[in-house]
């Protein structure tokens, strides 16, 4: 399965380290009462002193890791092997935008104390995907004016907020909910415009509609968790971010998979001459 994929075996023996990882520090914590490497590995975070170290905390610990190890796989293996298709500029363009979005959602969860530049040009990458989806999705695009619209309120408005708060300006509560909705929009056009484009596979859609729905399923689900602590079900979401991770990288990928061209026509068989 690995070989099938153009990095598919540098990304099995990441996503293998880290699992292993997560198991070496899933037994340091029940046998030494020490969540904090575990906690780290899941949640990118410090450890809260508040949380005890149990069975059930080790084991949603051990859960929310588990789609970062999937998101590693997913997202390092790269396109299928075989001859890529000759892409069009604004193609090669969008692929590395996509690339560089799906990165910096890694990078955010190795180091969550980013600084306020740090946030705002994550917004700005996605902004600049915004702009470079709507070439290529072309005519699949509903609405296409108001989608490009949307997307560039909702992560321009991020980076306004961010740079309004370090400002210490009064950042008024409504306009995060108007980029919040705005981003929705967007999001739920373009997995609308590639779910009728064939250079996408349906389950890179199903990622892309997880990870827009996941957030609001999250909190209930957090309920089921109620023993392990809220903390947990509060920081565990960061799991979550894993299923954006797939998108943006399943959806570059797939632009560079090799394409199935259609089968030439069989010769017509030759017609006997008539005398």
């Amino acid at each position: 399965m690995p070989r099938r994929y153009r990095l598919g075996i540098p990304a099995l023996l990441i996503a293998g380290v880290y699992v292993v990882a997560l198991a070496v520090a899933a037994v340091i914590a029940l046998t030494a009462g020490d969540l904090g490497a575990l906690w780290r590995l899941t949640l990118f975070t410090e450890v809260s002193d508040s949380v005890a170290v149990t069975l059930p905390n080790v084991l949603i610990l051990v859960l929310a890791g588990l789609p970062w190890a999937w998101a590693l796989w997913q997202s390092v293996r790269g396109p299928l092997a075989g001859p890529p298709p000759e892409l069009d500029r604004n193609e090669r363009r969008l692929r590395v935008a996509l690339y560089v979005a799906a990165a910096s959602l890694l990078l955010y969860g190795l180091a969550p104390a980013w600084p306020w530049w740090a946030a705002v040009l994550d917004a700005m990458v996605m902004w600049v995907v915004v702009l470079l989806f709507q070439p290529v999705l072309g005519r699949n695009l509903e609405f296409a004016e108001g989608a490009r619209a949307a997307g560039v309120l909702a992560f321009g408005g991020v980076a306004t907020i961010e740079v309004l708060d370090v400002l210490d300006w009064p950042v008024p509560g409504w306009l995060a909910v108007i980029c919040g909705v705005a981003g929705l929009i967007w999001t739920v056009l373009v997995l609308r415009a590639q779910r009728h484009d064939s250079r996408w596979h349906g389950a890179t859609v199903v990622y892309g509609i997880a990870a827009l729905v996941t957030p609001f399923v999250f909190p209930l689900v957090g309920l089921l968790f109620a023993l392990a602590g809220r903390h947990i079900s509060d920081d565990a979401a960061v799991a979550a971010d894993a299923l954006m991770m797939i998108w943006l990288a399943r959806s570059a990928h797939e632009l560079a998979d090799p394409r199935h061209q259609p089968a030439p026509p069989s010769p017509l068989p030759a017609q006997p001459s008539t005398p």
